[in-house]
């Protein structure tokens, strides 16, 4: 991703004194005034705020049956036992659906001629009809310069995060994801460690499962992030939604399933020509007389 130093220092500034773009259009955004300011100050003006949404059946998940010992999916690679197969087609659902909702955003930012979305907020919840609704919701910013990235960047930092980022000498490179889905079988281990009259003690299959998916879901994220090109990762969201069904396969024991989302902002450095992080100090000058 390639910037602009300017005059202020940081990738938005313009070396002309320009101001922002699209001048006598009336503009909307997310933005609170603190964060517009700090939007503003360094280099980036707001030319309107974009939505990305889309509907998606979710249907077939690759399970089929009891996982019997263990079945996992990371998206990537699959584990499974005999019994069962792998969550591959759900996860990569999930990753489908949340980059088609981000992409129509980064459409809308496109069209009003933005260099990036801050403040981008995904929100999954199901749809009236069926299915589930995935959106993407932020504020496009274009830069005071002549020098534009190559394409739009995504973000979930606020304005002023934003704007410490860049006076921090690193720049936002796109949205990343981390899903992971695992399901485990109630063996007669487990089922012996659960009841109230087992007392106090570890039920370490469930400790194994959560931390299964929690570590797939971590190394998705870290791939994700490679792929914006990012030397690093801010995580905005980390979530874990467990839940448990009956066996159908083997009596009346229960499977009990995992789901872990890892949501965070790949960012770079970019070149900060030695200055200082953060504004220039002020110039004192002494005003006494001599005598």
């Amino acid at each position: 991703m390639t910037y602009s130093r300017g005059n202020a220092g940081t990738p938005g500034a313009a070396a002309d004194g320009t101001a922002g773009p699209r001048h006598g259009r009336t503009w909307d955004s997310a933005l609170s005034a603190e964060e517009f300011a700090a939007v503003k100050g360094v280099g980036f003006e707001p030319v309107g705020q974009v939505l990305g949404t889309t509907v998606f059946n979710i249907g077939y998940s690759g399970v089929w049956g009891c996982p019997g010992a263990w079945s996992a999916a990371d998206g990537v690679k699959a584990q499974s036992s005999a019994w069962g197969s792998s969550f591959a087609p759900l996860v990569r659902t999930m990753y489908a659906a949340r980059r088609l909702a981000l992409s129509r955003a980064v459409d809308e930012c496109r069209a009003l001629g933005g260099d990036g979305i801050v403040g981008v907020k995904l929100r999954v919840g199901a749809f009236p009809a069926g299915g589930l609704e995935f959106t993407a919701l932020g504020t496009a910013i274009r830069a005071r310069s002549r020098i534009r990235p190559r394409q739009p960047f995504t973000s979930h930092l606020s304005g002023q995060d934003f704007a410490k980022l860049l006076h921090g000498g690193w720049v936002p490179t796109g949205l990343a994801f981390g899903i992971a889905l695992a399901t485990r079988h109630d063996d007669w281990r487990t089922s012996r460690r659960i009841p109230w009259t087992a007392g106090n003690q570890e039920v370490d299959a469930y400790t194994l499962l959560i931390n299964h998916v929690r570590h797939d879901a971590r190394e998705q994220l870290a791939l994700d992030a490679s792929k914006h090109g990012g030397d690093g990762i801010v995580v905005d969201d980390v979530t874990l939604r467990v839940w448990e069904r009956d066996c159908l396969t083997i009596g009346s024991t229960r499977d009990l399933s995992a789901e872990a989302v890892f949501v965070g902002t790949s960012i770079a450095r970019f070149d900060h020509s030695g200055r200082p992080a953060g504004a220039r100090p002020l110039t004192i000058m002494r005003l006494e007389r001599e005598r």
